[in-house]
């Protein structure tokens, strides 16, 4: 198999999908694009009834992202944490490419269905769910993910790709 992987930096919580399938499957949903915080789900009603027309989208990005920030610090001195589905083991993403990534040690059984949640370094930062099956014990291929996780993805493996063409042209 000749799959194009382009080397990046993430890590990754990761478990069998025969452990907790329930559980996996509705954390999937809930950290869909359809059930965000609060305040992403008032801007997507804002943005609905045509309120933010006459609104920078830049700024009214950076007044949301503020916001969540606040919640996060206000979370911290409560020391409340986002209620998460355990994930017994950790790797390294070694690379990516569109449908596949390949991980940093020997950890994956070949053909076994897995969930994991990626941690995307992107803006805002945030974990994003996948299932996958394991392609062999350091290759996988991702099998489900949410519409807008798979275009920051793409967007990530796009702009990794420009870092090491521009690294390459330096030497």
């Amino acid at each position: 198999m000749n799959v194009r992987l382009v080397a990046s930096h993430i890590s990754m919580a990761y478990d069998e999908v025969s452990v907790n399938e329930e559980e996996f499957k509705k954390e999937f949903s809930k950290l869909s694009e359809s059930d965000d915080d609060p305040i992403s789900q008032w801007l997507k009603l804002a943005k609905g009834r045509g309120e933010t027309a006459e609104s920078d989208p830049v700024l009214l990005n950076l007044i949301v992202e503020l916001h969540r920030k606040i919640d996060a610090l206000e979370m911290f001195l409560k020391n409340e944490k986002p209620k998460r589905v355990y994930l017994e083991h950790k790797v390294d993403i070694e690379s990516i490419g569109f449908e596949h990534f390949k991980v940093s040690s020997d950890v994956f059984v070949s053909g076994v269905d897995y969930y994991g949640r990626v941690e995307m370094p992107v803006h805002p930062k945030r974990d994003v769910p996948i299932f996958f099956k394991a392609v062999d014990s350091s290759l996988a291929e991702i099998t489900k993910i949410h519409e807008r996780d798979e275009k920051e993805w793409g967007a990530y493996l796009t702009a990794r790709e420009r870092v090491l063409i521009r690294e390459a042209k330096a030497k």
